[in-house]
């Protein structure tokens, strides 16, 4: 593991200081840091061992099914936030067994040990946590290290042991030696001649790191580390050691034996497949946490080698809470704010930025801001979801930043859906005010590329731009450098990025004003090209009725199947990757964007598969931009549904309170009427 108490060399003293008050949280409270247990909270309790939030979320849902059949959507919540982790997570996993997590069965006939064996290279003993998961219909009391476990007829219960634990069922020692299988250490060197993401696995799978890194694995369970003239020790055994640098690089790997007592130099480069800012383009991260709660602690060397390591071009790295007061990285906001982070340099720019959160009304990435805002969040520990998000767009905006909603949408929707679709029940952190905020111009774009539904946020984003909003396509991960193993958002960042064209050279400001123009497009790693008689994403065609345009995309890279032209209208044409083009003769306003599809790949860290989606080119006809009336209606169905959520399930203090979001919804409501009368 890396050394938790190592000064970072990048961090001024107010950031050292945060950091260790974030050591002693872990140290105290666990991967919580001790925040508000509320429903997403005792997920992140769980999420080293269900890496696919969608396991938790599923098992919870059916366990409350199960012992509270008659409870209401507003009861789910707070039932799932009463589980016991430990039964959730041996449910969740029906059997399997994980490399971090050995499993104790007691059955009626006595206990049985199953592991997945870890290697180890020394006498000192392995740190893990026991499953202990009970068959048996009475009580039954396990004892671990002195300490007494009661577990429940049919019960779980997960432990910290260690291979060197006393564990005793009843009057029988369990024997420990199935956890480790002790093997020669060796030694080898890791050089590709410029930062790099590394993964050295055993012929078991399992990964070998650096002394100082975090023991990351991604979406996929692979390990993963950044870097570059790395040394780390490894049994002298057959290893596997791969290396890339993000989406514009390919893969390079080497197999190999190395031997025991020395060191063996592995040179290896991966290649490079694309040079997009030798195009103008440069990729992004716009939602990135340093830290936010997680089994270790983020520090901002971290945050520069998985920059460096990922050739990510700009990274927003956002201070934002959990479910408490407490703002994680707001010191290091302070000291940088409105500057780049040490770290950059001509093709790589670091800003520290905010996530301002309501888990009703939706989450907000903000970046280029030049000061820290005076609030970041509403609607926590009982507290009233008030202002309307719209306040802290305001106030954002004010301090220069670029803004958009993040993880807009959970729950797949179909293109024909109703709004209702998309407003499900709970503090779900759904993006519910971007239909307000949008008609209003108060965010600049809609995170379309994120970890939770990326279908339901695109359909959700053509229906904005068909009702009017000039909004940009991006991407935020939402990364979290603080969590070692959580699904896609323990994968390094940029593992979808948005890439904007930029006049000029890179810096926040460029693009920043990129993004405003639309001139955008993002991805999980298919590089999308959008040509409409010569124009592309942002930019505006002034046509009369019955003009004529060609309109042609490309995709390339691995795993795209598929290239759809949508417009207003539904899907204008598809076809292979290759090339699809179509001619459209306008007779209304509309736009025309670009979807690039295909199914689950090893370079996706999505369950939903490989995608891209371009922002618009916009086509106006006699001076007028699209205004779709189906798309209109849609928005203000969904504002009146917006409504009565609000008035069912905010927390509001007073009547003046519920009217401000209704005010703020009668502005929105104008907006959308204005776009269906006659100009």
């Amino acid at each position: 593991m890396c050394d938790a108490h190592a000064r970072d060399p990048l961090a001024p003293p107010a950031v050292e200081h945060a950091l260790r008050e974030y050591r002693a949280l872990l140290r105290d409270h666990g991967p919580t840091w001790g925040e508000d247990p509320i429903a997403y909270v005792r997920q992140i309790e769980t999420c080293a061992f269900l890496m696919d939030e969608q396991a938790f979320w599923l098992t919870c849902l059916q366990q409350v099914a199960d012992r509270y059949p008659d409870a209401t959507e507003q009861e789910v919540e707070a039932r799932i936030a009463e589980l016991d982790p430990s039964e959730v997570v041996r449910d969740a996993l029906r059997g399997e067994v994980l490399d971090n997590l050995p499993v104790l069965r007691l059955t009626p006939d006595g206990a049985l040990l199953e592991a997945v064996p870890q290697v180890v290279l020394d006498d000192r003993p392995l740190r893990t946590t026991l499953l202990i998961d009970s068959s048996r219909d009475a009580p039954v009391t396990v004892h671990v290290d002195g300490g007494v476990h009661a577990l429940a007829a049919r019960g779980a219960r997960m432990v910290a042991i260690t291979s060197a634990s006393r564990v005793i069922v009843g009057e029988t020692a369990v024997d420990l030696a199935p956890l480790t299988r002790r093997a020669v250490p060796a030694r080898l060197r890791l050089r590709a001649g410029f930062p790099c993401r590394w993964s050295v696995t055993g012929a078991n799978g399992q990964g070998w790191y650096p002394a100082a890194a975090p023991h990351r694995l991604d979406a996929h369970r692979v390990p993963y580390f950044h870097g570059d003239d790395i040394a780390l020790d490894v049994p002298a055994e057959p290893v596997t050691v791969r290396v890339t640098r993000g989406m514009e690089y390919g893969t390079a790997e080497a197999a190999l034996t190395p031997a025991a007592g020395a060191e063996t130099l592995v040179r290896l480069a991966p290649g490079r497949v694309r040079d997009a800012a030798a195009r103008g383009w440069y990729g992004g991260d716009l939602h990135v946490h340093l830290n936010w709660s997680g089994d270790t602690v983020g520090t901002p060397a971290q945050a520069a080698a998985v920059q460096h390591g990922e050739d990510l071009h700009v990274l927003n790295l956002v201070a934002g809470n959990v479910a408490s007061e407490r703002v994680y990285d707001r010191e290091a906001l302070e000291h940088w704010a409105g500057r780049d982070l040490p770290w950059s340099d001509g093709t790589h720019v670091a800003r520290a930025g905010v996530e301002y959160r309501n888990d009703l009304l939706g989450h907000l990435y903000a970046f280029g801001v030049t000061a820290p805002p005076g609030r970041f969040h509403t609607g926590f520990l009982d507290g009233a979801d008030w202002p309307p998000n719209a306040a802290g767009c305001r106030e954002l905006r004010g301090l220069g930043a670029l803004l958009g909603y993040s993880h807009p949408f959970h729950v797949p929707v179909g293109e024909d859906d109703p709004p209702a679709a998309l407003l499900t029940a709970g503090r779900n952190c759904s993006a519910r005010e971007v239909v307000a905020d949008a008609a209003l111009g108060l965010v600049d774009s809609l995170d379309v590329l994120n970890h939770s539904s990326i279908q339901a946020t695109a359909v959700a984003y053509r229906r904005l731009l068909g009702a009017g909003n000039a909004l940009a396509v991006t991407a935020g991960t939402d990364a979290q450098l603080s969590f070692q193993r959580r699904g896609n958002q323990s994968s390094p960042p940029g593992w979808a990025r948005v890439y904007a064209r930029v006049d000029g050279p890179l810096t926040a400001a460029s693009f920043a004003a990129a993004v405003r123009r639309g001139r955008t497009f993002a991805t999980t790693g298919p590089w999308l090209e959008l040509d409409v008689d010569g124009r592309g994403p942002g930019d505006v065609l002034d046509l009369e009725p019955g003009d004529r345009v060609t309109v042609t995309a490309r995709a390339s890279g691995p795993g795209v199947v598929k290239i759809e032209l949508r417009t207003a209208g539904g899907v204008l044409a598809e076809g292979t990757p290759e090339k699809v083009g179509a001619e459209l003769t306008v007779t209304e306003p509309t736009y025309v964007v670009a979807v690039a599809l295909g199914p689950p790949h090893p370079s996706s860290m999505h369950r939903s598969g490989v995608f891209a989606h371009t922002s618009p080119v916009h086509l106006h006809v006699d001076g007028r931009p699209v205004a779709r009336e189906a798309d209109v209606r849609w928005c203000l169905d969904y504002l009146d549904g917006l409504e009565k959520i609000i008035r069912t399930s905010a927390r509001l203090d007073g009547r003046q309170q519920l009217g401000d979001h209704l005010d703020l919804l009668d502005h929105a409501r104008a907006v959308y009427l204005s776009r269906l009368r006659p100009a």
